[in-house]
Formats: structure tokens, C-alpha cells, sequence
């Protein structure tokens, strides 16, 4: 059961982090510098900018630190705000089951304690509103001592999960800020092709190559 949970609380951070990849192409105008390049023996087609947002380099530091100090702020910090609830799903499911395991193996514990003590007085001893029967008990010492070593296994086991989860926080918000400043613009291209003009004033063929560059 643990391990099935473990399971989709990942698979659910990482789709989320996939879909955080979705990014916005910037707007484009036509290039100021086109102008007065063909009097320089440049031939310009088209020419495009792009109008992109300044870029911060302690963005992703930021978003990462927001993340660490309170889950889901870096998060929100991105704009990612529908991310919060899956943060703190995740994250309080690995709280409730690290409370949860913590709980029995303390009753567990206590009641193997007192049995080796030579008290018979534990609430796993008889069942609810029944006698003590001496010598009899409901759970033997070997039953509370492998329950006790099965709920600190899940115990520490939710521990390891929710500092992963913890972790996986911030590494996403740190991810995504820094997504957020990639330039994937299409327009970004590098060509060299041939060229060739017919001059019809001097009736001479103008040739060689041609260098495109989009940006």
C-alpha cells in the first residue's frame, strides 16, 4: 500500500513538472538594423527580434529558497499557483503516514517493553471488555516484536519519502524558473545557401553566397 503511494505521489511531481515546460513564445517585430544594408553590400530578406523578458540569474536561486523555506511558495513564485495543492498532498500524505507508523510503533513498543517486564496489563494482552487470561494473551511477545519492527521499517520508510518529496519541491521550482528564461524561439535559425541576381543595369549575373541569420 505504501509503495503503490509512493508511486503515483512521483509520477504525479514529474508530470508536473513536464507540463511546467509549456512555455510562451515571445512577440516579434521587424529588426531596426535592416535598414540601410543594402548600400553596404548586405542583402536583407527579413529581419526579426525578439522582444524577450530580461533575464535574472538568481531567479531560479530565489524560487528555490521561496520552496525551501515554506512548500509551495516558489511555486507561486513562478505563477505555477495550481501546483500548491499537489505540494502539500504529497508532502502531508508523507506526514500523516510517518504519524500514523510513529503511533503504533510507540504502542508496540511500550507493551513489549512492559510484557518483558512481567506485566500483563497492555492493551494487546486480552481483548477489549475480556478478562486477563494469564499465559494467553491475544499478541505473544514474538507478534509484538515483529509488529514493532514492521511499523519502525514504514516509519522511517515515510520519513525517507517525505524529505524526497521535500527535495523534489524545491528542485522542481528551481527547474521551472529556469525554463522560464530558456529562449526557444523558433526564429532562431543559421543558414548559408547560394545566391544569385541578375543585374539589369550593367546585364551581369551577381552570385555567391547567401547568409541568413533569424533572431
Amino acid at each position: 500500500m505504501l509503495k503503490n503511494l509512493t508511486t503515483i505521489l512521483f509520477f504525479s511531481f514529474f508530470v508536473a513538472l513536464g507540463w511546467s515546460q509549456n512555455l510562451e513564445k515571445p512577440k516579434q517585430e521587424k529588426d531596426s538594423i535592416a535598414q540601410d544594408l543594402k548600400g553596404k553590400g548586405v542583402l536583407v530578406d527579413e529581419a526579426f527580434i525578439s522582444k524577450n523578458e530580461r533575464i535574472d540569474p538568481l531567479e531560479p536561486s530565489k524560487a528555490a529558497f521561496y520552496s525551501a523555506i515554506l512548500p509551495g511558495l516558489g511555486q507561486v513564485y513562478n505563477g505555477d499557483v495550481w501546483k500548491v495543492p499537489l505540494v502539500y498532498a504529497a508532502i502531508g500524505t508523507g506526514v500523516y503516514a510517518y504519524s500514523f507508523n510513529n503511533k503504533q510503533y510507540n504502542r508496540t513498543r511500550d507493551a513489549f517493553k512492559r510484557r518483558k517486564a512481567g506485566f500483563m496489563d497492555d492493551e494487546f494482552y486480552a481483548f477489549n471488555g475480556q478478562e486477563i487470561d494469564p499465559g494467553n494473551p491475544r499478541l505473544d511477545d514474538d507478534d509484538l516484536q515483529r509488529a514493532q519492527e514492521r511499523y519502525q521499517e514504514d516509519r522511517d520508510l515515510s520519513l525517507l519519502i517525505t524529505i524526497g518529496l521535500y527535495a523534489l519541491n524545491i528542485i522542481e521550482a528551481n527547474v521551472k524558473a529556469h525554463l522560464r528564461q530558456f529562449n526557444v524561439d523558433d526564429n532562431l535559425s543559421f543558414n548559408i545557401k547560394p545566391y544569385l541576381e541578375y543585374n539589369t543595369i550593367t546585364a551581369d549575373p551577381n552570385y555567391g553566397f547567401a547568409l541568413q541569420i533569424k533572431f
